[in-house]
């Protein structure tokens, strides 16, 4: 399983690559597996503000479905559109192809409440 140092991590298994005010955010590659095979990707549009916490879309799998939660408050910019005819990957590229949304950053502070790779890879090796 991999967990990339470059990014941050939410315990309910998002990633968050910060780019300045922006960040793109997807499920992890633990999150993937556990779901099983990618269907369908749904999230909420551009331009839409939301807060830490709200759902920003939900994933359907094989196994389950699960929503997609903001780790910090935002505007969404843009979405990943390649996930509408192709949703696993997700499940191939989970840290690169198959991000889900870039939002721009509301609030900065909020990333003190996110986990490093270090931290995120402990909770998943448990």
């Amino acid at each position: 399983m991999s967990v990339p140092n470059n990014l941050l991590y939410t315990e309910d298994h998002e990633w968050i690559l910060v780019d300045g005010d922006e960040a793109t955010i997807g499920i992890t590659d633990y999150a993937q597996g556990e779901l099983g095979d990618i269907v369908l990707v749904e999230s909420v549009g551009v331009g839409t503000h939301f807060e830490k916490g709200d759902s920003l879309g939900s994933i359907e799998a094989v196994k389950a479905t699960a929503d997609v939660y903001a780790p910090l408050s935002g505007e969404i910019l843009d979405i990943n559109s390649a996930l509408e005819d192709d949703p696993q990957l997700i499940n191939h590229d989970p840290f690169e192809g198959g991000w889900i949304v870039r939002v721009r950053i509301s609030n900065k502070a909020e990333l003190d409440d996110l986990m490093s790779p270090d931290e995120y890879d402990e909770q998943v090796s448990d």
